[in-house]
């Protein structure tokens, strides 16, 4: 089981693939009216029941590309750091992707738009249908590749 990671602080999106298939994906989701703290104490509780309830044996992260402003990326970088202290108190690997990582993996084009890299996704899944919001979609395609980054190991 691989879980993927498309990170934020409003909205952190994730997913578990095995083996080409989608097991499941959501959203964690904090609260505007949230104290800081507390949006990352929230991240991290339920990323801990997601890791208890896979059983996730590696996870992929997306990197942080850009912010329109200094202090939304140091709030997702927040997040971020609080992701990876959980992956890593659980003892499990995680490997960190860029957008541009991602899409080439997927798409084989790093300049790829948002709708390509789900379509890729959604025929990487055998017609499989990613349902919810963007950050669903995100995170199952960061999940495929870390889990492409496996397969092509093993051979």
């Amino acid at each position: 089981m691989i879980l993927g990671i498309d990170p934020g602080v409003a909205n952190v999106g994730w997913a578990v693939v095995n083996e080409g298939v989608l097991i499941e994906g959501g959203v964690i989701v904090t609260g505007k009216d949230q104290e800081g703290g507390q949006r990352l104490k929230k991240i991290k509780l339920e990323l801990v029941e997601i890791l208890e309830r896979y059983q996730i044996k590696a996870a992929g992260l997306e990197s942080l590309y850009f912010a329109k402003n200094a202090k939304s990326a140091i709030k997702v970088a927040e997040a971020i750091g609080v992701i990876k202290l959980t992956i890593a108190e659980a003892g499990i690997g995680l490997k960190e992707l860029t957008p541009l990582q991602v899409k080439m993996a997927i798409v084989g084009y790093g300049r790829a738009e948002k709708r390509q890299v789900l379509e890729m996704v959604k025929i990487m899944l055998g017609g499989q249908e990613v349902l919810g919001p963007s950050h669903v979609g995100d995170a199952v395609a960061v999940a495929l590749t870390v889990e492409l980054g496996f397969r092509s190991e093993m051979l």
